[in-house]
C-alpha cells in the first residue's frame, strides 16, 4: 500500500465516523416518530446551552440530512488529508465555537444541522489556501461552492427554514482557523507550481534551445 492510499485512508476515519453517527441517530429518530429538535441551540438560554454539542447530530428530515452529508464528507477528507496535523484541532474549534457563537448572537429559535460546521471547513479551506498558498485547497473550495450553489447565499438572512446565523458564524470561525494554523501543515511544492526558475535552470533552457535549432 503506498504512502498516499494509506493517508487517504486516515483521513477517513473522523469524517465517515462523524456521519455514521448522525446517520444512526436520523435512523433512531425516524424508526421511534421522535422529535429531537429540542436538543438543538435555544439561544440564550441554559436548556439551549445542551445543542453545542448536540445540535450537529440533529437533523429535521431526509433532505436535510442528506445534504448536509455529501459537502460535509468532501471537504472534512480534504481538511484530514491536507492538513493533518491540524485537522482534528481545527475540527473541534469550528464544532463548539460556532455552537457558541450561535447561542450569545442568533434568533432564539431552536438551530439544528452541521451546516454550521460544514461552512467552517469551507471558510478554513478556502482562506488556508491563500494564508498557505495552497492552490488544492482553492480549487476545492470552490469546486464545492461551485457544485452546490446554495452554500453562497446561505450566509444571508431571510430564507425560511435556515439557519443563516449557524452559516455565518462558521464561516467565520473557519476563517479565524485558517490564520491561527496558517504556519501548520505547510503544502507540499511541485517543481511546476514554482513561480519562477532557477538562474541556472534559465541558462540550461536557452543553451538547449539553441542546439535544437542548428539541428532544424
Amino acid at each position: 500500500m503506498t504512502e498516499d492510499r494509506k493517508k487517504f485512508l486516515r483521513s477517513l476515519i473522523y469524517p465517515v465516523g462523524f456521519l455514521v453517527l448522525i446517520w444512526t441517530i436520523f435512523a433512531f429518530q425516524v424508526i421511534f416518530n421522535l422529535d429531537l429538535a429540542y436538543f438543538g441551540i435555544l439561544p440564550r438560554t441554559l436548556n439551549g446551552l445542551i445543542g453545542i454539542i448536540t445540535a450537529p447530530l440533529i437533523h429535521a428530515n431526509f433532505e436535510h440530512i442528506f445534504s448536509n452529508s455529501i459537502p460535509f464528507i468532501i471537504l472534512a477528507v480534504a481538511i484530514f488529508y491536507f492538513y493533518p496535523s491540524s485537522a482534528l484541532k481545527v475540527s473541534a474549534i469550528i464544532y463548539v465555537m460556532t455552537g457558541v457563537l450561535v447561542w450569545l448572537f442568533a434568533r432564539q429559535l431552536y438551530h439544528i444541522g452541521a451546516s454550521g460546521i460544514i461552512y467552517g471547513f469551507l471558510g478554513y479551506l478556502f482562506f488556508s489556501g491563500i494564508f498557505k498558498r495552497d492552490n488544492r485547497s482553492i480549487g476545492l473550495a470552490l469546486l464545492v461552492t461551485f457544485v452546490y450553489g446554495g452554500l453562497v447565499w446561505g450566509v444571508l438572512p431571510g430564507f425560511k427554514g435556515i439557519s443563516w446565523e449557524s452559516h455565518f458564524f462558521g464561516g467565520v470561525t473557519g476563517i479565524l482557523c485558517a490564520f491561527i494554523f496558517r504556519k501548520y501543515d505547510p503544502p507540499v511544492k511541485y517543481d511546476w507550481e514554482k513561480e519562477e526558475d532557477e538562474p541556472g535552470e534559465k541558462k540550461l533552457e536557452i543553451s538547449y534551445r539553441k542546439e535544437d535549432n542548428n539541428f532544424n
